[in-house]
């Protein structure tokens, strides 16, 4: 699965800013989906109409079971890409198996 594609996904939501999806652990899969999302300014969305709006455009399999929500931009590279090492850090932090 490429996460570029759950990102267009949940892009397409006119609620949505910002956008990165990551690996974080799961302890029957190993891995799983999850979204970080900031939203426009002003706009509010529950995670579950989130998912929902995914239904729509990607196969269910792919859709994140954990979404989370930040009141900040998320941080860029200075090639404007999403540092998602960062994103994943706290989550694998004291694991055996990391995700780079």
């Amino acid at each position: 699965m490429y996460s570029a594609e759950v990102e267009r996904a949940i892009a397409f939501h006119a609620s949505v800013s910002q956008v990165a999806v990551i690996g974080v652990p799961d302890e029957r899969w190993g891995e799983r989906v999850h979204a970080v999302i900031v939203l426009k300014q002003g706009e509010t969305i529950s995670l579950t109409d989130l998912q929902a709006h995914c239904k729509q455009h990607i196969a269910g399999y792919k859709i994140p079971r954990t979404m989370e929500l930040r009141d900040s931009a998320l941080s860029l590279s200075s090639v404007g890409k999403v540092l998602k090492r960062e994103l994943r850090t706290p989550h694998w932090q004291g694991k055996t198996r990391s995700v780079n």
